[in-house]
């Protein structure tokens, strides 16, 4: 079926003239024939539209739905009384545009397709001049308009009587579908009832039936439990017999046993009746065998109990004999420190520290700069066997020949002559005690720990380390993060709060309390302060009647716990001047001085005392061409300064030595420095003091060893006098 639009015409140059009758057109079927014929048409009219009029275009007729009826088509009557431009004759119909008839099937099935053509948008149409009033002109135009409406008008005719055809047939089509839709719809509702009527059927007979499954159910149950309580007891009753059963077979069995037993026993009393008189003789001998052994027997217990007494008495004279070696060892190292407190001398310990690669490295690098070892980067480390050789060429020549006592240290070198001869010479050097290389931090806190707590007993202890730069001072008196590897300050702080703890029994309380300060340029500043270090002026006071050294404007904080000396510790060497040079990468620029001041007091006695711990880490020695401390401006004054409050030391301890040999007038110069003057009391006698020389191994370092060497000779054979006990009695 093909679908024709509305057909409008109107004449858009033409106000005042009625609209042309507007068709409405249903679809209808359309044949090859009659698509020819439409087309044909539209050419035909296309072509002698006038260039002096614009029609509008017919809407193209295209297939549709050929479900809906015709509708008749609405026409406007052309008014006879209106008359055309010329005034003869009914006016002219607007000049519609040819349709575009199109006729679309499918080319294999035949299918009709609903579509729907759309007419193209008009032209503008061109001013037309004013009409001429000439009859025969417009009678010759007028005539092919006439005709194509002509045509159009019956061809539209010719589309309406079959759309009214296909609507009556489709009309009859619908009443017979309308009266199947209508049986239809009465047979399903005999069968909804139908269906309703069997699922109520359904619903009762489901009931009955669960019903009827419910009471079955109940009855099996119960069933089942008659027939399991019948196993049951047909089980207890078969166990029950079985029992009984094997009652009879075990009293058979015991019965025959007996009657066997009571044949053995009549045999068996036969033969004993025999026997009892051999076993009568027998008896007799055994027992004079017995009371033999028995006589044998009290002698062996006998000598068993002196046995065991001889031994415990051997046990506990070994005992006492190892009590008394070790008495023996504590006393004499007692009676060691006394000979030293007696003859006033300050004691020294010498420590050498061990070789480090980073020595190897850099000993290597600095002597051989095209060596095979590729060492630039400080990253390629040798084999095994060429670290031990590189190791052994860059250590100087120690020997340690006590092995005893560990009191000597020989140092070897061999030089050329003037001539080329090889000239060997050899320096021997006697201390309290010396500390080969692979000494323990513990081995060599060992020796000073009766030291460090003589100042629970009232005494002034003073312990400063001394040495070249890089010989391992700050790690001897600091020590590392480890357990292993802590200090001789952590260790004596340890030390001190460990008797303090243990002589509470005895009755003893005691408080203590500690500073931490720097000598940086002969400039005093605290550790322990807060922010930058401040412009407060400190001043150094000795107090002659106590013995105790003070400084003003100092924090000084009170003490509870190793822990917290700790803690002060990590603080204080955060805030310590270091710098890098030549010979040591992070080397002391300042001396630092740690005061442990330890105040007691019995309860029970009412006895009274005060004593103090200073752990002094002096700045090492250094020579500027070695150091490379020339070149920096802040770095030769700080080994300026250093050097000074060193040379100072010496000149304290070279006036002690000439006062020891009978010049009582000699002038002590503790004010030459402020390192001098701080340590006046540890240095006057008026306190047990320690020196640690500490040793570079390195080869290179060989002369700044030997000067330090001599310095702790010098100082060794110093006597300063015998500390006195800061001690109050019971009034």
């Amino acid at each position: 079926m093909s679908r024709l639009p509305r057909l409008r015409s109107s004449s858009p140059d033409r106000p005042g003239q009625p609209l042309a009758p507007t068709v409405t057109v249903r679809s209808i079927p359309t044949m090859a024939s009659t698509s020819t014929t439409t087309n044909s048409l539209k050419r035909k009219a296309q072509e002698n539209i006038g260039a002096d009029l614009q029609p509008r275009k017919l809407a193209a007729i295209a297939e549709a739905d050929n479900s809906h009826p015709l509708r008749p088509s609405k026409v406007a009557p052309n008014s006879n009384v209106q008359m055309n431009r010329l005034g003869k004759g009914p006016p002219p119909l607007t000049k519609p545009r040819a349709p575009a008839l199109t006729s679309s099937t499918t080319a294999a099935a035949g299918a009709r397709r609903t579509t729907r053509a759309t007419s193209a948008p008009p032209k503008t149409a061109p001013v037309r001049p004013p009409a001429r009033p000439t009859s025969r002109t417009t009678s010759r135009t007028n005539a092919p308009a006439n005709d194509r409406f002509d045509v159009l008008q019956h061809q539209i005719t010719n589309i309406e009587v079959a759309r009214a055809a296909d609507a009556a047939r489709l009309d009859a089509e619908l009443a017979q579908e309308r009266a199947k839709r209508s049986d239809l719809q009465a047979s399903h509702e005999a069968l909804s009832r139908e269906l309703t009527n069997a699922k109520s059927q359904e619903l009762e007979q489901r009931k009955e039936l669960f019903i009827a499954s419910d009471e079955l159910y109940a009855l099996r149950l119960r069933h089942e439990r008659e027939i399991s309580d019948l196993q049951e007891d047909l089980r207890k009753k078969d166990r029950k017999l079985r029992d009984l059963d094997e009652d009879l077979r075990m009293y058979q069995s015991d019965l025959e046993r007996e009657r066997e037993t009571v044949k053995g026993l009549k045999t068996t009393i036969a033969q004993q009746a025999t026997a009892q008189l051999s076993l009568t003789a027998q008896i007799g001998a055994m027992q004079a065998e017995k009371a033999a052994f028995q006589s044998e027997y009290d002698r062996t217990v006998g000598t068993k109990t002196d046995l065991a007494i001889q031994l415990e008495r051997a046990q506990k004279r070994v005992a006492e004999l190892e009590r008394e070696a070790r008495e023996g060892e504590t006393v004499r190292r007692k009676l060691h420190n006394m000979v030293q407190e007696l003859k006033g001398n300050i004691r020294v310990f010498c420590r050498v520290r061990p070789i480090l690669r980073s020595d190897i490295l850099s000993s290597t690098f600095s002597s051989s700069a095209s060596s095979s070892l590729e060492l630039t980067d400080g990253t390629t480390s040798p084999d095994p066997e060429e670290e031990a050789r590189l190791r052994e060429e860059a250590m100087a020549r120690l020997a340690y020949p006590d092995k005893l006592d560990h009191k000597e240290i020989v140092v070897r070198a061999s030089t050329e002559s003037a001539t080329g001869q090889e000239r060997k010479e050899e320096w021997q050097f006697t201390f309290d005690r010396v500390f080969e290389p692979h000494a323990s931090q513990a081995e060599v806190f060992e020796e000073i720990s009766q030291l460090a707590q003589s100042c629970t007993d009232g005494y002034n202890v003073c312990v400063f380390a001394y040495g070249q730069t890089g010989s391992g001072k700050s790690f001897t008196m600091e020590g590392g993060s480890s357990e292993m590897t802590a200090g001789m300050i952590p260790r004596a702080v340890e030390q001190v709060f460990r008797v303090a703890d243990e002589l509470k029994s005895k009755g003893w309380q005691y408080k203590m309390e500690g500073q931490f300060l720097e000598i940086y340029n002969e400039t005093i500043n605290d550790l322990l302060g807060k922010g930058e270090f401040d412009k407060k002026k400190h001043e150094i006071k000795h107090d002659s009647k106590t013995g105790r050294t003070t400084v003003t404007e100092v924090n000084v904080l009170p003490l509870s716990s190793p822990s917290q000396v700790r803690t002060l510790l990590s603080l204080a060497q955060g805030r310590r001047t270091v710098a890098a040079t030549l010979m040591n990468e992070r080397s002391s620029r300042s001396h630092s001085v740690f005061t442990l001041r330890i105040r007691g007091e019995n309860t029970l006695t009412g006895e009274c005392c005060e004593g103090s711990l200073n752990l002094v880490d002096l700045a090492g020695s250094e020579r500027l061409e070695k150091s490379g401390a020339a070149s920096d401006k802040d770095r030769l004054k700080e080994t300026q300064s250093i050097n000074k409050s060193l040379s100072a030391l010496g000149d304290v301890i070279a006036a002690l030595g000439e006062k020891g040999e009978g010049k009582n007038d000699k002038h002590i110069p503790y004010r030459n420095s402020k390192l001098t003057y701080l340590l006046q009391n540890s240095l006057s006698g008026n306190s047990k003091t320690l020196m640690f020389l500490n040793l570079s191994p390195l080869a290179t370092h060989l002369n700044e060893s030997l000067c330090s060497l001599r310095f702790a000779t010098k100082v060794n054979n110093t006597s300063i006098g015998t500390a006195k006990k800061q001690s109050k009695s019971a009034s």
